[in-house]
């Protein structure tokens, strides 16, 4: 196991951008301070040697834009709050809209966008970067001081872990998550996303309406291009979804089981590889996408990002939970910190 600091670039005030890198079994992880944004993710395979498996940008420049979130925390809530606002003990909160009549990921200065610091530990057979963040009350409009802290690692079994904090002086909705973009073949490969395969834990998802907010209910899978019960490639069912407003896959599943508890999630394989992933989630559900917006943005080594090109499953509490009476309480503070993980199982 292994940890290093180094300077990644200067912001435009002067401040510094630290970029950490881990390594641990045979995988090595980047995690740039901006953001907390996992710039990059090395996984070997039986057939085609190591690949990059992250989406994102050659240097500091790509990342201090990012408009499209590759591989950012979020917070302090991360998806959609509707109307941009929300009742907590009778009293109304209007919090940053960065969409039409909407909050996405925290709002125009969320955490994606901020300077965590940073920091590695060890803790058994695994190495981690931490990163730390306080939030002023007020900040977006949510209340409370609130202190974040995100740990990214490996192990010596070839996982990637994510671990998520909060502790806040007030009640605040608070909902963490990453913003990884995974191709399994390899970021640099040129091949999307729709041949990979997937099977999901989830026998719901989040009903949305016709502007993409949660209606307060599940549905169940059965019969939609939402049902990976059993695997199968991400493009087989798309079709419907690809004509519609939304371009493809950009739902909130419910994982089953009991939320609190690490459980698994979903399988994902990339056959041309070898490569599969298994996740496994505390958080009561994950937001799958893939990459239906990315307009062709330049990414790494020159390669072009399009539509298809990643997918992300982001371990969250589901959207607008802040107006869902109905949805797990996504209401942390005195008395209730937060405290949620993920792991990310490579095999090949």
């Amino acid at each position: 196991m292994n940890s290093e600091i180094k300077t990644f670039g200067t912001l435009d005030d002067g401040r510094e951008v630290k970029l950490v890198t881990l390594s641990a079994g045979e995988l090595t992880l980047t995690v740039s301070s901006l953001g907390a944004t996992l710039v990059s993710l090395s996984v070997p395979s039986r057939l085609h040697g190591v690949d990059d498996v992250l989406l994102g940008y050659d240097g500091l420049e790509g990342y201090s834009a990012n408009r499209y979130y590759l591989g950012t925390t979020v917070g302090r809530f991360a998806n959609r709050i509707n109307g941009a606002r929300f009742s907590l003990n009778g009293r109304e909160y209007g919090v940053s809209a960065n969409k039409p009549d909407c909050s996405l990921h925290g709002g125009v200065m969320g955490f994606s966008k901020l300077l965590w610091s940073a920091d590695t530990y060890r803790d058994g057979d695994a190495v981690f970067a931490r990163f730390e963040l306080f939030s002023p009350d007020c900040d977006q409009g949510y209340p409370g001081n609130l202190k974040a802290s995100v740990s990214y690692g490996l192990n010596a079994e070839n996982e990637l872990l994510a671990h998520y904090e909060a502790v806040c002086d007030a009640p605040c909705p608070v909902n963490l998550t990453h913003h990884a973009y995974f191709n399994l073949a390899g970021q640099g490969r040129n091949i999307d996303v729709l041949s990979t395969r997937v099977k999901l834990y989830s026998s719901s998802y989040v009903e949305v309406d016709d502007h993409f907010m949660p209606t307060g209910r599940l549905k169940s899978v059965e019969g939609t291009p939402l049902d990976f019960r059993t695997e199968k490639p991400i493009g087989q069912d798309i079709a419907p979804l690809a004509e519609s407003s939304l371009g493809g896959y950009d739902h909130c599943m419910a994982a089953d089981g009991e939320f609190g508890t690490l459980r698994p999630f979903g399988e994902f394989f990339e056959p041309l590889t070898g490569r599969r992933m298994k996740m496994s989630l505390t958080q009561p559900g994950v937001q799958f996408y893939t990459g239906n917006m990315l307009p062709g943005i330049a990414g790494k080594g020159g390669t072009v990002y399009g539509r298809y090109s990643g997918f992300c499953v982001e371990p969250e509490f589901f959207p607008d939970t802040p107006n869902q009476p109905a949805f797990p309480n996504a209401v942390f503070g005195p008395g209730r910190d937060y405290n949620e993980k993920a792991v990310y199982k490579f095999e090949w």
